[in-house]
């Protein structure tokens, strides 16, 4: 199986080509704002550094969320109407469950900072997830994780680990900005069919207030 793997939830863009079962180029820019300017751009260089064509590829990945209203849309919509014009499935791959991946097995938290005193936490005993992605108040996912740590190692990873940092004794700190696009590829490649058709996973509305009438 030869595959594209697309991410632009967080604060980077990320692309990796990946084929039976190793990554054949990948790479990965942080950013906060341009997803769109970029991501086509890195997606026609890392195929010609993987020496793959479009018409080569069996499956396309794609993250998410949750992340950001704009960035997630960004990949969507690529990664749509690129399987669309390939004639090729669109998996979607969770942003909380790429991120916990990439740390191994164990109890792993995966956390984002969702701003206004919440963050977006799903955690994981091994391949096993725990609980659903939610966005949650910072307390109250402190008590969540507390709740379900049954003692042992422990990580948290993620642009919001800092966030619940003390809540599990000598739990590992992992602030990593975005998930390894080679962690998107794996994740993408398990999938199974049939494939649902992705949506972005939205867990509040936008930060957008509508202007006052006059």
């Amino acid at each position: 199986m030869i595959l594209l793997a697309l991410d632009t939830c967080l604060d980077a863009c990320s692309v990796a080509v990946w084929a039976e079962g190793r990554v054949l180029a990948a790479g990965s820019e942080p950013m906060r704002r341009g997803h769109q300017e970029r991501l086509a751009v890195m997606v026609e260089a890392t195929m010609a550094q993987a020496g793959t064509a479009f018409p080569a590829l069996d499956r396309i990945g794609v993250t998410i969320g949750p992340g950001s209203f704009t960035g997630l849309r960004v990949g969507l919509a690529f990664a749509k109407g690129l399987g669309l014009a390939l004639d090729r499935p669109v998996v979607g791959v969770g942003v909380l469950e790429a991120l916990a991946r990439d740390v191994g097995e164990g109890f792993v938290a995966a956390v984002i900072d969702a701003r206004r005193d919440q963050v977006y936490l799903q955690v994981f005993d091994g391949a096993r997830a725990l609980m659903a992605p939610d966005v949650l108040p910072v307390e109250t996912a402190a008590a969540r994780l507390a709740e379900l740590w049954t003692g042992g190692p422990a990580a948290l990873v993620g642009p919001g680990a800092a966030l619940l940092a003390g809540v599990l004794p000598q739990a590992v700190l992992i602030e990593r900005a975005a998930p390894a696009p080679a962690v998107v590829a794996l994740l993408a490649s398990r999938a199974q069919p049939p494939f649902p058709p992705p949506r972005p996973l939205y867990l509040r509305a936008p930060d957008v207030r509508l202007a006052a009438a006059t």
